[in-house]
């Protein structure tokens, strides 16, 4: 047999990642902000692409970059966009009918699992602000102005067509921990040297209040002594709120009592040994306090009312609120509706004039090739939006499917899924459904949760029946302990047994990590606890 070099002809099959299944799988797992960053990084490179202008009416002439209120489904705009003659537009995806649920569907596309809405109306409600009347402003001091008729544009300040506002509600803001220190030790210090090192304490706090940085780094940093750096921090120390410029936790609460004049030597002695309020070992705090067992209790009770982080009183980020991805609905026949939320789906376009126009005036071959890609990735781009909405409302579709129970029932109804289960529904991979469900959110009537929420392990019936969720068995033992006497507190192995009478077989380590993991004291703390509290109240 000779041995050289030959050519050989075999057919494999092979799973290739094309740039066009990177580009769907990646936005697919972006959140809403990531979405949009992406989308507007795309209109900047991509001169084909078009934002659909949701403040003019949508119009069929040729050549207009709005969207047509006419075309009947999303797959006709999108196979349109292959073409020069006319505009590809990604519409928005609204709602999902599903058997068994009632969801309430519409026409148009035909989804993985059942009939997918396709609502091809642009026009936004939201008007220019510059085109709306002006608002009177009301000519006696200190009272408010009236916002007018803003044409259905929100003000952020009330609701309706009319919003009555203060000018303390326009002009008022939230001052900070470090301006309002700084509007004291105005008044306090006058030598330059002590204001220097003032406003460098200041800002070495954290948001807490707490100092973070030695006094003799400080002195270091600035080239002056400890003691003037010591001297300032004790005048800073008294200032409002009490317990800032603390060192640590104990110092913070020293600070506070001796603002209320009631920092004696058993309280001293308590704050030294905050470790035994951890497990309120009252008869320990007795004997190294020196005091009796009511005088313990209260100054137990009087350490609980003061607060350890006084700084975040002032210097507090309001919580951006979660805008969902998907709303649920209730029927009035007791259905649910599954629909998008459109404010989320970029509205792209394709403008196939401006396309071929240049095209027709392009001569080299660069540019010829330019332009094709342009159009290319323009085209795959409105695909994969749309896949990407068509994915996300069929997941969601049939978590509403399954969790039925959750949505008229509550937790207690919460059944145990996973991945599988809605990916052999849906027709997906189970990676596809993890992507869709991470940082997605749901808007239910029993509060915004996000998809991965309804993903929960199983724990077996003691009756052998249907398994119980792990969620809705942490929730069971959070109501039996907040419901507890304090003459009967619940042990883990009562509380195994009261489970198992219910149905729950449940291991006990099972039920201290879900005890654990809720942040809730062991029954010898719970008990301590609740003798302490007819004290403390009176």
């Amino acid at each position: 047999m000779a041995i050289g070099p030959r050519l050989d002809i075999r057919q494999t099959q092979a799973l290739v990642m094309t740039p066009q299944l990177q580009q769907a799988i990646r936005l697919l797992q972006l959140t809403n902000l990531e979405l949009g960053q992406y989308v507007e990084q795309e209109l900047e490179r991509n001169p084909l692409l078009e934002r659909a202008d949701q403040d003019e009416p949508a119009a069929a002439d040729e050549g207009n970059l709005s969207a047509d209120p006419q075309v009947d489904s999303l797959s006709e705009a999108i196979a349109a966009s292959d073409g020069i003659g006319d505009e590809g537009v990604l519409g928005d995806p609204a709602a999902m009918e599903l058997d068994g649920v009632s969801l309430p569907g519409t026409n148009g596309l035909e989804g993985a699992d059942g009939p997918l809405d396709s609502d091809y109306d642009n026009v936004d409600n939201n008007d220019s602000l510059a085109d709306a009347p002006a608002g009177e402003v009301s000519s006696t001091p200190g009272e408010g102005y009236e916002v007018g008729d803003w044409s259905g544009a929100s003000t952020g300040l009330g609701g309706g067509e009319s919003s009555t506002v203060t000018l303390e509600q326009v002009l008022s803001s939230e001052i900070s921990l470090k301006d309002h220190l700084l509007l004291q030790m105005n008044v306090l210090f006058v030598k330059p040297a002590q204001l220097l090192i003032g406003r460098e304490l200041i800002e070495n706090l954290d948001d807490a209040g707490y100092l973070r940085e030695t006094s003799a780094a400080i002195a270091d940093q600035l080239g002056c002594d400890v003691v003037l750096v010591d001297d300032v921090l004790a005048q800073l120390q008294r200032l409002d709120p009490s317990g800032v410029f603390a060192r640590n936790l104990g110092e913070c609460l020293a600070l506070q009592l001796q603002d209320k004049n009631r920092y004696d030597p058993a309280m001293a002695a308590l704050v030294q040994n905050l470790h035994l309020l951890v497990s309120i070992d009252v008869p320990e705090i007795c004997q190294v306090c020196g005091v009796g067992r009511e005088d313990a209790e209260e100054m137990i009770a009087e350490l609980k009312a003061l607060n350890p982080k006084p700084g975040l009183a002032f210097d507090y980020e309001v919580a951006a609120p979660v805008v969902p991805d998907v709303f649920v609905l209730e029927k009035a026949d007791g259905g649910w509706t599954v629909e998008l939320n459109n404010d989320n789906l970029p509205r792209l376009l394709l403008n196939r004039q401006y396309y071929a126009e240049i095209n027709e005036a392009a001569r080299r071959k660069e540019d010829k090739a330019y332009i094709s890609e342009c159009l290319q990735s323009a085209n795959w781009l409105i695909k994969a939006l749309d896949q990407r909405a068509r994915t996300i409302l069929s997941v969601a579709s049939e978590l509403v499917r399954q969790q039925d129970g959750f949505l008229a029932h509550g937790v207690a109804e919460l059944r145990p899924l996973n991945l599988r289960a809605i990916a052999d529904v849906v027709g997906v991979h189970e990676s596809t459904v993890s992507r869709v469900t991470s940082n997605k959110y749901i808007a239910t009537p029993r509060g915004v949760f996000e998809l991965k929420y309804f993903f929960t392990s199983a724990i077996a019936a003691a009756d052998g029946g249907e398994n119980h969720s792990s969620e809705a068995v942490r929730q069971r033992l959070r109501a039996l302990i907040q419901n507890e006497a304090s003459s009967t507190i619940l042990s883990d192995d009562k509380l195994v047994d009261i489970l198992r009478v219910s149905g729950i077989d449940i291991a006990r380590r099972t039920v201290t990590k879900y005890r654990v993991a809720m942040g809730i004291p062991s029954s010898v703390q719970r008990r301590r606890a609740k003798r302490m509290e007819p004290r403390a109240i009176g």
